[in-house]
């Protein structure tokens, strides 16, 4: 059903994988009185949040083509977005296994807080701490780096 839908193979294998290792981790509080009718509602919600993620992270390649190709300054303009990727990468290697991975999955894969939970195994108040502990220390880092790189990135558009 996962292939069926999404055309991708790998991307189907990797939903039922995640799909069946949540099912192994949740094996002694799981209380499933249908398997076919619960992995099939599983996969499909799986399905849906898969494509949600994968149209938000096309959209914004998209807008990053669009703003790149209409910048007069084009090499300055690549260089800033090249510097703010770079920060955002260097200000995410600071942050702490958890932290970091909830940070990626709420932020950069549009992942919810109940989802989220269920991915890394931990408890939505747990999630929501990492995440405001993410952005706290997300914002302290790219602080300097926005104060100084903002002006270039208003001219990019």
């Amino acid at each position: 059903m996962a292939y069926g839908k999404l055309k991708s193979k790998e991307a189907a294998e990797e939903l039922v994988q995640d799909l069946f290792e949540n099912l192994w981790n949740k094996r002694s509080s799981a209380q499933i009185l249908q398997l076919s009718p619960y992995l099939f509602s599983a996969i499909r919600y799986r399905i849906i949040n898969y494509i949600k993620s994968e149209k938000v992270r096309t959209s914004y390649e998209l807008f990053c083509r669009l703003n790149l190709s209409d910048v007069d300054a084009g090499t300055e303009a690549t260089v800033a977005l090249n510097e703010l990727n770079e920060a955002l990468a260097a200000g995410m290697q600071n942050l702490s296994g958890k932290t970091q991975e909830v940070f990626r999955l709420s932020r950069l894969e549009q992942y919810t807080i109940p989802q989220i939970s269920v991915r890394v195994n931990l408890s939505e108040k747990t999630v929501e701490y990492h995440l405001r502990k993410s952005l706290k220390l997300m914002r302290s880092y790219l602080r300097n780096f926005l104060l100084t790189a903002w002006p270039l990135l208003f001219f990019i558009r």
